[in-house]
Protein backbone atom coordinates (compact mmCIF):
# COMPACT_ATOMS: atom_id res chain seq x y z
CA UNK A 1 0.00 0.00 0.00
CA UNK A 2 1.13 3.23 -1.01
CA UNK A 3 0.25 5.80 1.95
CA UNK A 4 -1.09 9.14 1.90
CA UNK A 5 1.55 12.24 2.91
CA UNK A 6 0.37 15.38 3.60
CA UNK A 7 2.19 19.34 1.83
CA UNK A 8 3.30 21.47 4.54
CA UNK A 9 2.97 25.32 3.56
CA UNK A 10 4.11 27.87 6.12
CA UNK A 11 3.79 31.88 5.50
CA UNK A 12 5.51 33.97 8.31
CA UNK A 13 4.74 37.30 7.94
CA UNK A 14 6.45 40.42 9.84
CA UNK A 15 4.97 43.02 12.25
CA UNK A 16 4.18 44.72 8.86
CA UNK A 17 2.05 41.90 7.26
CA UNK A 18 5.01 41.34 4.91
CA UNK A 19 6.28 37.89 4.44
CA UNK A 20 9.21 37.12 6.01
CA UNK A 21 10.10 33.49 5.58
CA UNK A 22 8.10 31.11 3.32
CA UNK A 23 8.04 27.28 3.34
CA UNK A 24 6.09 24.88 1.33
CA UNK A 25 7.23 20.95 1.57
CA UNK A 26 6.70 17.19 1.98
CA UNK A 27 8.20 15.38 4.74
CA UNK A 28 8.05 11.98 6.54
CA UNK A 29 10.15 9.59 8.78
CA UNK A 30 11.60 6.15 8.73
CA UNK A 31 11.80 5.38 12.77
CA UNK A 32 13.75 2.36 14.52
CA UNK A 33 12.52 1.91 17.89
CA UNK A 34 12.83 -1.00 20.59
CA UNK A 35 9.71 -3.06 21.18
CA UNK A 36 7.90 -4.78 24.01
CA UNK A 37 9.79 -8.38 23.07
CA UNK A 38 13.25 -6.02 22.99
CA UNK A 39 12.97 -6.60 19.49
CA UNK A 40 13.96 -3.33 16.59
CA UNK A 41 11.12 -2.00 14.62
CA UNK A 42 11.38 0.56 11.93
CA UNK A 43 8.11 2.52 11.27
CA UNK A 44 7.35 5.29 9.20
CA UNK A 45 5.52 8.34 10.77
CA UNK A 46 3.91 10.36 8.30
CA UNK A 47 2.66 14.34 8.26
CA UNK A 48 -0.92 14.36 9.56
CA UNK A 49 -3.65 16.51 7.95
CA UNK A 50 -3.80 18.76 10.99
CA UNK A 51 -0.60 20.83 10.87
CA UNK A 52 0.33 23.82 12.33
CA UNK A 53 3.31 26.15 13.02
CA UNK A 54 3.14 27.65 16.55
CA UNK A 55 6.92 29.06 17.44
CA UNK A 56 7.75 30.01 13.40
CA UNK A 57 9.79 33.24 13.64
CA UNK A 58 11.09 35.81 10.52
CA UNK A 59 14.92 36.57 11.94
CA UNK A 60 16.78 39.11 11.27
CA UNK A 61 20.76 39.75 11.18
CA UNK A 62 21.27 39.24 15.29
CA UNK A 63 18.55 36.41 14.94
CA UNK A 64 18.03 32.67 13.38
CA UNK A 65 14.49 32.34 11.68
CA UNK A 66 12.82 29.72 12.83
CA UNK A 67 10.18 27.01 10.86
CA UNK A 68 8.48 25.38 13.35
CA UNK A 69 5.53 22.41 12.72
CA UNK A 70 3.92 20.26 15.17
CA UNK A 71 1.31 17.15 13.60
CA UNK A 72 -0.09 14.49 15.06
CA UNK A 73 -0.07 13.00 18.20
CA UNK A 74 2.55 15.04 20.19
CA UNK A 75 5.02 15.19 16.95
CA UNK A 76 7.12 18.48 15.82
CA UNK A 77 9.56 19.11 13.75
CA UNK A 78 11.91 22.37 13.17
CA UNK A 79 14.53 24.09 11.41
CA UNK A 80 16.41 27.31 12.32
CA UNK A 81 18.18 28.77 9.34
CA UNK A 82 21.03 31.53 9.98
CA UNK A 83 21.90 34.42 7.63
CA UNK A 84 25.63 35.08 6.45
CA UNK A 85 26.23 38.21 4.96
CA UNK A 86 24.74 37.12 1.41
CA UNK A 87 23.48 34.05 2.01
CA UNK A 88 21.29 31.86 3.81
CA UNK A 89 21.62 28.13 5.14
CA UNK A 90 19.50 25.99 7.92
CA UNK A 91 21.74 25.51 10.85
CA UNK A 92 20.11 22.51 12.90
CA UNK A 93 17.10 20.77 12.35
CA UNK A 94 15.16 18.98 15.33
CA UNK A 95 12.65 16.06 15.25
CA UNK A 96 10.50 15.38 18.08
CA UNK A 97 8.53 12.16 18.22
CA UNK A 98 6.13 10.60 20.48
CA UNK A 99 6.20 6.88 21.29
CA UNK A 100 2.55 7.51 22.92
CA UNK A 101 1.33 7.64 19.48
CA UNK A 102 0.27 4.01 19.64
CA UNK A 103 -0.99 4.41 16.19
CA UNK A 104 2.77 4.70 14.92
CA UNK A 105 4.24 2.90 17.93
CA UNK A 106 1.87 0.02 18.85
CA UNK A 107 4.35 -1.87 21.29
CA UNK A 108 7.49 1.27 21.94
CA UNK A 109 9.00 -0.33 24.88
CA UNK A 110 10.12 3.44 25.72
CA UNK A 111 7.25 5.47 26.06
CA UNK A 112 7.24 9.69 25.84
CA UNK A 113 8.72 11.82 23.68
CA UNK A 114 12.42 11.46 22.06
CA UNK A 115 14.20 14.34 20.62
CA UNK A 116 17.10 13.80 17.74
CA UNK A 117 18.99 16.64 16.74
CA UNK A 118 21.19 16.77 13.32
CA UNK A 119 23.28 19.49 11.30
CA UNK A 120 21.19 20.27 7.95
CA UNK A 121 23.67 19.46 5.28
CA UNK A 122 22.46 21.48 2.40
CA UNK A 123 24.55 24.70 0.73
CA UNK A 124 23.92 28.14 1.76
CA UNK A 125 21.72 29.98 -0.82
CA UNK A 126 22.12 33.27 -1.99
CA UNK A 127 19.76 36.05 -0.64
CA UNK A 128 16.50 36.90 -2.50
CA UNK A 129 16.84 33.33 -4.18
CA UNK A 130 14.55 30.54 -3.21
CA UNK A 131 15.64 27.17 -3.07
CA UNK A 132 13.12 24.76 -4.55
CA UNK A 133 14.46 20.39 -4.50
CA UNK A 134 11.19 18.42 -6.24
CA UNK A 135 13.20 14.97 -6.13
CA UNK A 136 13.51 13.55 -2.65
CA UNK A 137 16.40 13.45 -1.09
CA UNK A 138 17.29 12.43 3.06
CA UNK A 139 19.01 13.00 6.15
CA UNK A 140 20.46 10.30 8.65
CA UNK A 141 21.00 10.58 12.13
CA UNK A 142 20.90 8.03 15.07
CA UNK A 143 17.95 5.79 14.13
CA UNK A 144 16.50 7.84 11.91
CA UNK A 145 15.81 8.83 8.68
CA UNK A 146 14.29 11.97 7.34
CA UNK A 147 13.20 11.94 3.64
CA UNK A 148 12.07 15.15 2.23
CA UNK A 149 10.46 16.09 -1.20
CA UNK A 150 8.92 18.41 -3.01
CA UNK A 151 10.69 20.91 -1.33
CA UNK A 152 9.85 25.49 -1.68
CA UNK A 153 12.10 27.54 0.94
CA UNK A 154 13.06 30.84 1.10
CA UNK A 155 14.07 32.88 4.58
CA UNK A 156 14.61 36.43 4.98
CA UNK A 157 12.62 37.32 2.35
CA UNK A 158 12.28 40.69 0.51
CA UNK A 159 9.74 43.33 0.25
CA UNK A 160 7.50 40.82 0.94
CA UNK A 161 7.90 38.85 -2.11
CA UNK A 162 9.06 35.30 -2.82
CA UNK A 163 11.84 35.38 -5.33
CA UNK A 164 11.42 33.51 -8.88
CA UNK A 165 15.12 33.48 -9.10
CA UNK A 166 15.83 29.69 -7.97
CA UNK A 167 18.66 27.55 -6.55
CA UNK A 168 18.03 23.47 -7.43
CA UNK A 169 19.49 20.84 -5.01
CA UNK A 170 22.00 18.48 -6.42
CA UNK A 171 19.12 15.49 -6.57
CA UNK A 172 17.42 18.30 -9.58
CA UNK A 173 20.52 18.83 -11.20
CA UNK A 174 20.20 16.60 -14.38
CA UNK A 175 23.70 14.39 -15.16
CA UNK A 176 25.26 15.48 -18.85
CA UNK A 177 25.61 12.35 -20.93
CA UNK A 178 29.62 11.94 -21.24
CA UNK A 179 31.01 12.98 -24.70
CA UNK A 180 31.47 10.21 -26.78
CA UNK A 181 34.86 10.85 -28.98
CA UNK A 182 34.95 10.18 -32.63
CA UNK A 183 35.80 6.77 -34.25
CA UNK A 184 36.42 5.29 -37.35
CA UNK A 185 33.14 3.57 -36.54
CA UNK A 186 30.70 6.74 -36.03
CA UNK A 187 32.76 9.20 -38.39
CA UNK A 188 30.15 10.78 -40.63
CA UNK A 189 31.71 11.07 -44.61
CA UNK A 190 30.79 12.34 -47.21
CA UNK A 191 29.05 9.99 -50.14
CA UNK A 192 27.32 9.60 -53.54
CA UNK A 193 25.71 6.37 -52.56
CA UNK A 194 21.95 6.33 -51.29
CA UNK A 195 22.32 4.96 -47.73
CA UNK A 196 19.61 2.80 -45.92
CA UNK A 197 17.89 4.57 -42.75
CA UNK A 198 19.67 3.42 -39.68
CA UNK A 199 17.61 0.74 -37.46
CA UNK A 200 15.40 1.34 -35.00
CA UNK A 201 17.59 0.85 -32.12
CA UNK A 202 16.29 -1.63 -29.32
CA UNK A 203 15.45 -0.26 -25.87
CA UNK A 204 17.35 -2.17 -23.48
CA UNK A 205 15.30 -4.53 -21.33
CA UNK A 206 14.79 -3.16 -17.58
CA UNK A 207 16.79 -5.72 -15.44
CA UNK A 208 14.88 -8.04 -13.02
CA UNK A 209 15.07 -7.20 -9.36
CA UNK A 210 17.26 -9.17 -6.52
CA UNK A 211 15.22 -11.79 -4.98
CA UNK A 212 15.20 -10.76 -0.92
CA UNK A 213 13.98 -12.73 1.70
CA UNK A 214 11.97 -11.39 4.29
CA UNK A 215 10.88 -12.55 7.44
CA UNK A 216 9.15 -11.62 10.36
CA UNK A 217 8.94 -13.04 14.28
CA UNK A 218 6.16 -13.35 16.82
CA UNK A 219 8.46 -14.22 19.99
CA UNK A 220 11.18 -16.71 19.10
CA UNK A 221 8.91 -18.05 16.35
CA UNK A 222 8.84 -17.01 12.60
CA UNK A 223 5.74 -16.68 11.69
CA UNK A 224 5.98 -14.92 7.87
CA UNK A 225 8.20 -15.68 5.47
CA UNK A 226 8.20 -14.11 2.36
CA UNK A 227 10.86 -15.02 -0.80
CA UNK A 228 10.63 -12.30 -3.63
CA UNK A 229 11.98 -10.19 -5.92
CA UNK A 230 9.54 -6.83 -6.20
CA UNK A 231 9.35 -4.14 -8.98
CA UNK A 232 7.34 -1.39 -9.24
CA UNK A 233 5.12 0.30 -12.33
CA UNK A 234 4.26 4.07 -11.62
CA UNK A 235 3.15 5.59 -14.44
CA UNK A 236 2.66 9.41 -13.78
CA UNK A 237 3.53 11.47 -16.39
CA UNK A 238 5.23 8.50 -17.80
CA UNK A 239 5.95 5.31 -16.96
CA UNK A 240 8.71 4.78 -13.98
CA UNK A 241 9.72 1.51 -12.67
CA UNK A 242 11.49 1.11 -9.48
CA UNK A 243 13.42 -2.41 -8.34
CA UNK A 244 13.43 -3.01 -4.48
CA UNK A 245 16.31 -3.15 -3.35
CA UNK A 246 16.64 -6.55 -0.73
CA UNK A 247 20.28 -4.96 0.28
CA UNK A 248 18.59 -1.51 2.02
CA UNK A 249 15.09 -2.99 2.71
CA UNK A 250 14.08 -2.98 6.08
CA UNK A 251 11.33 -5.60 7.05
CA UNK A 252 8.89 -5.06 9.30
CA UNK A 253 5.11 -5.94 10.65
CA UNK A 254 3.02 -8.18 12.39
CA UNK A 255 1.43 -11.79 13.21
CA UNK A 256 -1.80 -12.28 14.57
CA UNK A 257 -4.41 -14.57 14.75
CA UNK A 258 -6.16 -14.13 11.72
CA UNK A 259 -4.17 -11.90 9.54
CA UNK A 260 -0.66 -11.26 9.13
CA UNK A 261 1.50 -7.82 7.76
CA UNK A 262 4.60 -7.25 5.95
CA UNK A 263 6.01 -3.93 5.67
CA UNK A 264 8.68 -2.97 3.43
CA UNK A 265 10.90 0.07 3.84
CA UNK A 266 13.25 0.91 0.51
CA UNK A 267 15.92 2.97 0.91
CA UNK A 268 14.11 5.53 -2.01
CA UNK A 269 11.93 5.92 0.28
CA UNK A 270 9.21 3.62 -0.88
CA UNK A 271 6.56 1.98 1.38
CA UNK A 272 4.88 -1.25 0.67
CA UNK A 273 2.74 -3.21 2.40
CA UNK A 274 1.21 -7.16 2.34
Amino acid sequence: GFFQSYAVEVDIKDASNATCLYADWMMRFLITYESNNSDYKTTTLHLSSNVTHNGSVCGNDTQAALVAVQFGEGHSWSVNITKNNETYQGDFITLTYNTNDTAVFPDAKRKGPVTVLVKDPLHPVQLNTVFVCHNSYSIEAENITQIFWNVTVQAFVQNGTVSKKESRCPADTPTSAPTVPPTTANVTTASTTTLSPAPTPTPNPVENPDTGNYSLKSGNKTCFLATVGLQLNISQDKPHLININPKTTIADGACGNTTATLKLNDANSTLIGF
